[in-house]
């Protein structure tokens, strides 16, 4: 399929385009500096900016899906939305935070008291994208919550899948590698199971 890649520079956004090429879909590389993306088979560089949706719109034009792999903060879901609206692309998948995710019915864990402040303005940014995504009613989008610990690390292709709790592994630690997110996400891009859902992936 054809993939627009917003965000592809950055640390998850290089791992799904290094997972999508070599399952032969087509990859457009969207980010403010394109000249930063390697070149690859199959990986086109194009110039866009979230906040600027009209323009970023006819950057999406006519490809089959758009995965969103941007820092929350500095971005807006109504914006993006626009612009996946005004390509006419049907499908979005957000790459997510684990911020959001709950460990109780009800609990989030950023509201929890060990969580580090450092990242709680990047984590509440994201559950209020997450929130205003499930208040689109047209667009097919869905959001994928990483673990608590997200960092690069090995391609295991051994993990699990969840919704909306944090999964927590049997050494007690919450988390999985960046490597590991991007064939979760691209398996979903493939065979999609979570329209307008969250899910999460760990080990």
């Amino acid at each position: 399929m054809k993939i627009a890649l917003i965000g592809a520079t950055g640390n998850v956004g290089t791992r799904v385009a290094a997972e999508a090429l070599p399952r032969g879909h087509q990859v457009t590389g969207i980010s403010r500096h394109p000249e930063k993306l390697a070149s690859k088979p199959g990986l086109t560089a194009a110039r866009g900016d979230a906040a600027a949706p009209e323009e970023l719109a006819k950057v999406l034009a006519g490809h089959d899906v758009v995965v969103s792999s941007m820092r929350f903060l500095g971005s807006d879901a109504r914006s993006l939305v626009a612009a996946v609206k005004m390509s006419g692309v049907k499908r979005l998948l957000v790459v997510g935070g684990a911020g959001s995710l709950e460990l109780a019915p009800g609990q989030a864990l950023v509201d929890s008291p060990n969580f580090p402040a450092a990242y709680k303005p990047e984590a509440s940014a994201g559950r209020d994208f997450l929130n205003a995504l499930r208040g689109e009613k047209e667009t097919d989008w869905t959001f994928l919550s990483p673990s608590a610990i997200f960092s690069p690390g090995a391609r295991t292709g051994k993990f699990r899948l969840g919704g909306d709790l944090l999964l927590v592994g049997p050494d007690g630690n919450s988390r999985v590698s960046m490597e590991d997110y991007a064939i979760a996400l691209v398996d979903e891009l493939e065979a999609p199971k979570h329209s307008r859902r969250r899910f999460t992936v760990g080990y």
